[in-house]
């Protein structure tokens, strides 16, 4: 039986079991990997029948699958729902700072405030370096909507600003906002009196006043 049928069939009962199922993979796959994960470890963890892995996903890959889809529909949601509530906000002439900001503080919030969001970090590492989802999965679930949102807000929020330049710009955002999720546990072993430098605030702080004055100078460079 197939996870979304065994969903439409099950009860209150079922939901609660499936649920925990998907908490116990979360916690087991970041912390063992998806290999130095078993069945019967994910039932314990469940306080359920290991069969029942079988029984609500189909077997262990597609219950790995599902919590990273779960996340990735939060992810989608809390980033795509920051831009457009700055457009919104403003009248559809967002200020550049001010989506930059909406977006930092949406991308890097959960993941360094939330339990959830460290074994996140720690999924996302594990799967870059012994990948396991569908491939495409990330990409149509997070990245395209995200970079559609962001089109829109850096359309109006900068004009000049090439189109083809929109997922360049992203990417250099996004990889600058990951590295501040990783620096604070680099720099403890290096220079512990640096770390304050680091928060994630200022971090964003810096970020969003270096990428726009970088969109900028795009700008004005298609402008003369």
């Amino acid at each position: 039986m197939s996870a979304s049928q065994t969903s439409k069939s099950g009860g209150a009962c079922s939901g609660s079991t499936r649920e925990r199922l998907l908490d116990a993979g979360e916690q087991l796959f970041s912390e063992r990997g998806f290999e130095g994960t078993s069945v019967r470890e994910l039932g314990a963890l469940a306080r359920c029948n290991p069969a029942a892995v079988n029984y609500y996903f189909g077997g262990k890959e597609n219950l790995y699958v599902e919590v990273w889809r779960r996340h990735l529909v939060d992810m989608r949601q809390r980033r795509v729902e920051s831009i457009r509530r700055v457009i919104f906000e403003s009248g559809s002439q967002p200020v550049l700072e001010e989506l930059l900001r909406a977006f930092a503080q949406a991308f890097v919030g959960p993941l360094v405030a939330e339990e959830r969001g460290q074994r996140l970090v720690k999924l996302m590492a594990r799967e870059m370096i012994d990948a396991r989802l569908p491939p495409g999965m990330f990409g149509e679930n997070v990245i395209k909507p995200t970079l559609a949102a962001m089109q829109e807000g850096l359309e109006k929020a900068c004009p000049g600003l090439p189109g083809w330049r929109v997922p360049l710009v992203v990417f250099s955002l996004v990889g600058q906002l990951l590295h501040t999720i990783r620096i604070k546990g680099i720099l403890h072993w290096i220079d512990k009196e640096a770390v304050a430098m680091f928060e994630p605030a200022k971090m964003i702080d810096h970020i969003v006043e270096f990428t726009a004055a970088g969109i900028r100078a795009f700008a004005k460079e298609k402008g003369e």
